[in-house]
């Protein structure tokens, strides 16, 4: 009988040129899944204390999940996986396409990468073959070359992820590509895949995939499919400013239900956010120091939703998902097209910036795709060397004659160019706000926006201080795809884990900015039920229609044949994410040193806007997390008794 997973993952020395495969025990399934879960296990105990992350000894893996391919939706997700060169401490990220099955294809839940090749190579696994192949032909190339010329070479059923100039340069916010352009962004772990040489894995298998209940999965997914479905008209996107204002002048707020996200994901995808997000306060504007007064629908008119989908020459899914938010737009210029810009990307290199230039927006999501560079960061650190520029702390001279004012696209441009290149001042900014303050001092650092060194993504811990806790809580810090208070509502987890609270359907706002206890209830089952997601491969936006719509622990059951309860699951998300703390223990990383920049938790408050007068208690909730999680409330650290519980040596 099937169990969802392959049972192997395969280890390739790249010094040596060698192949292992390791059989992975059951119980090993059972307690971490497969994904980033199976990786955290993997890589604790074989990466050393103190190993440089762009060393041989770091060790880098590309994951799929455990229901990748199972008859299951919304689970085409891959992860890279890593010491992050960026945090110094646990790095993954993930992404969307084809890729993820093809892991399986190949034979495995996952192929890891140690030692250093002495030459640019490429892995390739299909037709009974697998080798390292010479890159040197593709160095230097971007993601959308480099992909087309390996599909030539080896054959348009393959599948590829590879790294584009960015991971080659070793920027530290470089990621790894597949689908031509897209990318998994966050970590730097497309500088890891650089410095071990490595420039693509091409993947061409064709294993079954074991089930334990297809039927079952087949009865599972039709009633999720139904609900994805569901299509009401929505309101044109020239409207959804209004929305965004009409939700902030509002005293009150209705409980977040997924399915009002899910229909405007299928009509614009992530895009649909725009504006609405620019208007509540939850999009950062000016580098975290402006608000919708400095933003306003005058300005923000330019990235309204129906911009993107007007370009729209054709929707695309992702593997195994019913929802479809993915596009291919056509532009003019260098290039003809591009993927459809994200919400993250259009707001850090728009707002963040204060450019209102929907064009360049366009044209540097390109660019960044191209070269494998993180687009949050990438706009983070321009909007840091623009106030730098602005508060004098940069001259002209240092920035190679660039006017760096806010807004002045022209610059902007150049600016990301010069970045991807790493020419000049692009150098210095190549490999994110932290590093660059430090070189640049002068007091800089208090405009570096970031988290443990990861720039933070285009979501306010201001309006919703979910974000900020987890921006600096999470063992990968800075992100965005790990919890918030929002997505506690939208999970609806307290439906089949009945110990949760349940999230009252109308409240009054400021209950949202109190730290109490409920909210470390709320943020500890994001953290658990994420990593559950990222050990199964599920796509976070199919889980924000509620846990019952997108059955993630029944899948689980009827693919692996164990009768594991929604508790059980919530215990082995648990043990990944303290698993991950111990990572950064070991590393030498002290949690506290995680924290949010203070301007992005209101420290000041901003005194106009969406968010004026806003202060995130942070200090409290932090401890109510790790207290929560069993870990010291003062340090961060798992306590002893947390690690023996979860059976964690």
């Amino acid at each position: 009988m099937g169990k969802g997973y392959m049972g192997k993952v395969l280890f390739v020395d790249l010094s040596k040129g060698d192949f292992k495969e390791e059989t992975i025990p059951d119980e090993v399934y059972e307690k971490y899944l497969s994904g980033t879960g199976l990786a955290a296990y993997l890589l604790y105990n074989r990466i050393p204390a103190g190993a440089d992350a762009l060393g041989p000894e770091n060790i880098f893996g590309l994951m799929s999940g455990l229901l990748t391919g199972t008859g299951s939706l919304f689970t085409g997700r891959w992860m890279a996986v890593g010491k992050s060169p960026l945090t110094g401490g646990w790095g993954d990220a993930n992404c969307g396409g084809q890729f993820s099955p093809a892991i399986k294809r190949a034979g495995y839940d996952g192929i890891l990468f140690t030692g250093i090749s002495e030459k640019p190579v490429y892995l390739y696994i299909g037709e009974g073959k697998m080798e390292l192949r010479d890159a040197s032909g593709l160095w230097g190339k971007d993601a959308v070359e480099t992909e087309e010329m390996l599909l030539e070479e080896c054959g348009h059923d393959a599948k590829v992820a590879c790294i584009g100039p960015a991971g080659e340069k070793l920027s530290l916010i470089a990621g790894i590509c597949n689908d031509k352009g897209r990318i998994a962004a966050r970590s730097g772990l497309g500088a890891v895949m650089g410095s071990k040489k490595l420039k693509a894995v091409v993947l061409d298998g064709c294993r079954r995939i074991p089930v334990a209940d297809r039927d079952e999965m087949k009865n599972l997914s039709k009633i999720c499919s139904k609900w994805v479905g569901m299509q009401p008209p929505f309101v044109p996107g020239n409207m959804t400013g209004f929305i965004g204002a009409f939700m902030r002048i509002l005293p009150t707020q209705m409980a977040q239900d997924g399915m009002l996200y899910k229909v405007m994901l299928r009509k614009w995808g992530t895009v649909s956010m725009n504006q609405v997000s620019a208007e509540m306060g939850d999009s950062p504007i000016k580098n975290w120091s402006g608000s919708n007064k400095d933003f306003g629908m005058s300005k923000s008119k330019y990235v309204n939703p129906d911009v993107y989908t007007d370009c729209e020459m054709v929707k695309y899914h992702c593997y195994s998902c019913p929802l479809g938010c993915g596009g291919i737009c056509k532009m003019t210029g260098k290039f003809s097209e591009t993927h459809k810009p994200e919400y993250e990307s259009v707001l850090a290199l728009g707002g963040l910036c204060m450019n209102e230039d929907s064009d360049s927006i366009f044209y540097m999501n390109e660019l960044l795709n191209r070269a494998g560079m993180d687009t949050i960061s990438a706009g983070g650190t321009a909007a840091f060397a623009i106030e730098c520029y602005e508060r004098g702390i940069l001259t002209k001279d240092e920035t190679d004659g660039l006017e760096l004012k806010w807004g002045n696209t022209a610059a902007i441009v150049s600016l990301i160019e010069k970045m991807i290149k790493r020419e000049g001042i692009g150098d210095l900014l190549a490999d994110g706000s932290k590093v660059a303050s430090q070189k640049i001092g002068k007091g800089s650092e208090r405009y570096a926006i970031h988290a443990g060194g990861q720039e933070l993504a285009m979501h306010d811990g201001r309006g919703d201080p979910g974000f900020g806790l987890h921006y600096s809580v999470d063992p990968t810090p800075g992100r965005h795809t790990i919890g918030a208070w929002l997505y506690y509502e939208m999970f609806q987890l307290w439906k089949k884990v009945k110990s949760l609270p349940a999230v009252k359907p109308l409240y009054h706002k400021d209950a949202k900015y109190k730290a109490d206890e409920e909210k470390a209830i709320w943020s500890n089952a994001c953290s658990k039920f994420m990593n559950v997601l990222n050990g199964s491969g599920v796509c976070m936006f199919g889980a924000f229609i509620g846990i019952k719509r997108t059955p993630t622990f029944d899948w689980l059951n009827a693919a692996t044949g164990w009768n594991k309860s929604p508790e059980d699951y919530m215990e082995i998300g648990e043990r990944i994410q303290t698993l991950k703390q111990q990572f950064n223990i070991k590393h030498g990383i002290e949690p506290k040193s995680f924290k949010a920049n203070d301007r992005s938790l209101g420290i000041p408050p901003l005194l106009e806007g969406a968010n004026k007068g806003r202060t995130v208690e942070i200090d409290k909730l932090m401890k109510d997390y790790w207290t929560a999680f069993g870990w010291d409330p003062e340090t961060g650290k798992p306590k002893g008794e947390t690690l023996a519980k979860l059976g964690i040596e």
